[in-house]
């Protein structure tokens, strides 16, 4: 049978789509989205099992709004040729290179970001800390170091934003191709620079490996849309989870729970990923549902982290709880290339450096967050007590 329909208001959901996705998941766990033209999965059994079928629900999406905007990335290829793109970047985001190259330029820019934080009294975790701190960790490992930390920012929310305009405003569209074309100027610019050979940057480790330059400009957008928004928001989110409980806070300052537990736990609360899309390549049926081809599928792994049938009281933050069935970086052979340098850049450098540095911090204002394709903190100001 054919999906049952469930409309929806899409200011709301970008307000908080986390009560819409519950009652997705109770009436209609698959259900038709006409605001979005896509069938949506809200289940975490059905897109634990679904997203693995490539051969059905394919990332190939030559129509998709990523591939007109940033072109043709590895996230969007299936088999051999997304196989080989992701095996070449590995070389740059590794555990091991994260780990011998990366986690060091982590720590050196995140300390002297903490200094020129020291005596201010009162700031905001997104903009004045959060966003450094993820930015310059991106302008060195895709080797745009021409870009200023601004600039980082900047384009990656413009593409962002263009890549979840569903509602197809334009403004929205002509700002992310201006961002995909500066990310193409810096790539030039820095193609004329001689770079050391042994350098571990995505533009360069790419490069050596023979891709094609439309691949490699295409991933380091891709780099760029995923590897900024995504770490800003959770360092910026999870300090403010973290706040507003000080008793797990209390734990994690004393070593008694680790902080990747906190971050893990906040990508499961929050899923700064919430959905993945998917086209569907060929006629499938799935609980009595009927899957149309060249029709499209959300797998929204913000509700499927959410999903009562898996997680006790999903809407709680908890440290304590085993988050090992979330599938905040997905769950397929496009689980998340960069989630090692997500994990050292938040769990092993921002989150505890912060704290440390700044041990009597309070949160300063209220809190909003927006998104249901991506989801952030708007804000999170806080004040320094002595």
């Amino acid at each position: 049978m054919k999906p049952p329909v469930f409309p929806i208001d899409m200011k709301h959901f970008w307000i908080d789509p986390y009560p819409v996705l519950a009652k997705m998941r109770n009436e209609a766990p698959i259900c038709y989205v006409p605001e979005l033209d896509a069938t949506l999965l809200t289940r975490r059994g059905d897109i634990f099992v679904c997203e693995k079928k490539t051969d059905v629900f394919s990332s190939v999406q030559p129509d998709g709004l990523m591939v007109k905007l940033m072109g043709e990335n590895m996230m969007r290829k299936d088999g051999d040729s997304h196989s080989l793109e992701r095996k070449q970047a590995q070389a740059s985001v590794s555990p091991r290179t994260v780990k011998e190259i990366w986690a060091s330029q982590f720590r050196k820019h995140t300390l002297a970001i903490l200094d020129n934080l020291e005596g201010r009294g009162k700031f905001d975790v997104v903009t004045d800390y959060a966003m450094p701190v993820s930015a310059h960790a991106l302008r060195h490992i895709t080797g745009l170091t021409n870009l200023t930390a601004t600039q980082i920012d900047e384009v990656s929310q413009a593409i962002i934003d263009g890549i979840a305009n569903y509602t197809g405003d334009k403004n929205i569209e002509q700002s992310c191709k201006n961002a995909t074309k500066l990310i193409d100027d810096s790539i030039d610019t820095m193609l004329q620079i001689e770079i050391p050979s042994a350098s571990a940057s995505l533009l360069n480790v790419l490069t050596n490996a023979g891709q094609a330059m439309d691949s490699i400009r295409a991933n380091i957008k891709l780099a760029i849309s995923g590897g900024q928004n995504e770490p800003r928001d959770a360092i910026a989110g999870t300090v403010f989870a973290l706040l507003s409980n000080p008793e797990q806070l209390a734990k994690l300052k004393s070593g008694e729970i680790r902080w990747l537990h906190a971050f893990e736990e906040y990508a499961r609360w929050m899923s700064p990923i919430g959905m993945s899309p998917r086209r569907i390549a060929k006629p499938f049926s799935w609980n009595d549902i009927e899957f149309q081809p060249e029709s499209k599928a959300f797998l929204m792994f913000g509700s499927a982290n959410h999903d009562e049938l898996v997680f006790k009281n999903p809407e709680s933050f908890d440290i304590s709880r085993n988050t090992s069935k979330s599938i905040s970086f997905g769950a397929g052979p496009h689980f998340c290339a960069g989630a090692a340098a997500s994990r050292t850049l938040i769990a092993d450098v921002a989150l505890p450096l912060l704290f440390e540095r700044f041990p009597n911090i309070a949160l300063d204002g209220t809190v909003e967050f927006r998104g249901w394709a991506f989801r952030g903190p708007l804000s999170v100001p806080v004040r320094i007590f002595d």
